[in-house]
């Protein structure tokens, strides 16, 4: 089967056809625009039951030697788009290596690390919808859901203020389905950013994530600089990339389910679980990161050759009707069963708890000060970013005290 940009403007149409056949596992080629991976032929897991199993298989490697070449990494680029300082990162290692990396990152990122920012979180917050009162109409992307994560994880990191758009700019090229030149090039340019920031902070510490990773130590070992570049530079992905599009896709569900949104303003105490729910129904990741067999690999009713490249999609395990009673439904009262949204197994996100504690904040402050906002455009206007790693809105206008385009 070959893909078209249907993968990422109507994930849910392909997925929905592609769950129709009952098979969890198909070969596909990638559709064009695709970045590195245009027209590769790749397994693409779409079923629960074989994603959850995926995703904690040790005969997957997410290891770059592995996968680059298939996109044309040879002895010279094996890393693809990746540039040198941020080739060893938490996505891309295997054990044992991401054993002790995330050994040493959950020494520093530690839940009460992440239960302190609630505080602030609420100021940000607070600050951004005060500069929308009094507008009628905004790109709440750009006015809300992306400065809001953007900001706690440059001051979480120590990051300065002023760095904040170019940080911006470069994670963006990154994962947003830009061609391989503009890939390495803002690669190169991050990675440069992050090597400077990683010796200032060793020569100045201060009291911020990067020095308590600097200063992590597990039996004496301790991460080098050239760990702790791709280590902050997967934090910073997972730390504002995702949350952007958990805020944006989930008020875009909510605009779209009035009765559901109307419940949430009511009671608030539901939002814990609509925000696990809103992760489930409009994923802010639309697949893993591709990974590698290593030896061969039985995965629902097909059995995968070693050395083949398996893309596990999140976004379509999580609304798997085999798992999911009426999948496409936005549901509070859902039994809560363990979505995918933030992986499984070795590799969940190390940010998934700021994330929902953002998530939580944000969609509840925003509900509570706009109870009538809504979409300022046809739903068939609205375009999603291409990529096969974020499931996100390019824009997303909408009214905060009127009513939606009809």
């Amino acid at each position: 089967m070959r893909l078209d940009d249907s993968l990422s403007q109507r994930p849910h149409e392909l997925y929905r056809s592609l769950h129709e056949t009952g098979a969890g596992v198909q070969r596909v080629i990638m559709p064009p625009g695709a970045g590195p991976w245009s027209g590769l032929p790749v397994w693409l897991v779409t079923g629960y039951r074989e994603a959850r199993a995926a995703l904690a298989d040790p005969r997957l490697s997410n290891d770059l030697q592995r996968t680059a070449r298939f996109f044309g990494g040879g002895a010279g680029n094996s890393r693809g788009a990746f540039s040198v300082a941020l080739s060893r990162n938490l996505l891309h290692a295997d054990p044992p290596d991401h054993t002790r990396l995330r050994k040493l990152v959950n020494k520093a990122f530690t839940s009460r690390a992440v239960q302190r920012l609630e505080p602030r979180i609420e100021q940000i917050t607070g600050d951004l919808l005060d500069r929308l009162d009094g507008v009628d109409e905004t790109d709440l992307l750009v006015s809300y859901a992306s400065p809001l994560p953007i900001i706690v994880i440059c001051e979480l990191l120590g990051i300065p203020a002023t760095d904040e758009d170019a940080i911006r700019s470069w994670t963006k090229g990154l994962v947003s389905g830009a061609s391989p030149a503009e890939m390495a090039t803002a690669s190169e340019e991050i990675g440069a950013y992050l090597t400077d920031l990683v010796a200032r902070k060793r020569a100045d510490p201060s009291d911020d994530l990067l020095s308590e990773l600097i200063r992590a130590n597990e039996n004496g070992d301790q991460l080098a600089d050239a760990e702790l570049v791709p280590i902050t530079f997967v934090l910073l992905i997972a730390g504002h990339e995702t949350t952007i599009n958990l805020i944006g896709n989930g008020v875009y569900a909510l605009l779209r389910d009035r009765p559901q949104l109307e419940r949430l303003r009511a009671d608030s105490s539901l939002l814990p679980r609509a925000v696990d729910e809103l992760l489930r129904h409009e994923s802010p990741s639309s697949h893993g990161t591709f990974r590698t067999t290593t030896a061969d690999l039985p995965l629902g009713d097909v059995v995968i050759p070693a050395d083949e490249l398996v893309l596990i999609s999140l976004i379509a395990a999580n609304r798997d009707p085999a798992q999911f009673e009426r999948p496409d439904v936005l549901d509070w009262s859902r039994p809560q069963t363990s979505n995918l949204a933030f992986g499984h197994g070795i590799h969940h996100c190390v940010g998934a708890p700021l994330a929902r504690m953002e998530g939580r904040i944000a969609l509840g402050r925003l509900l509570e000060r706009f109870p009538e906002i809504a979409l300022a455009v046809d739903e068939k206007d609205l375009a999603w970013t291409r990529s096969t790693l974020i499931h996100g809105l390019r824009s997303l206008p909408v009214r905060l005290n009127g009513k939606a385009e009809q």
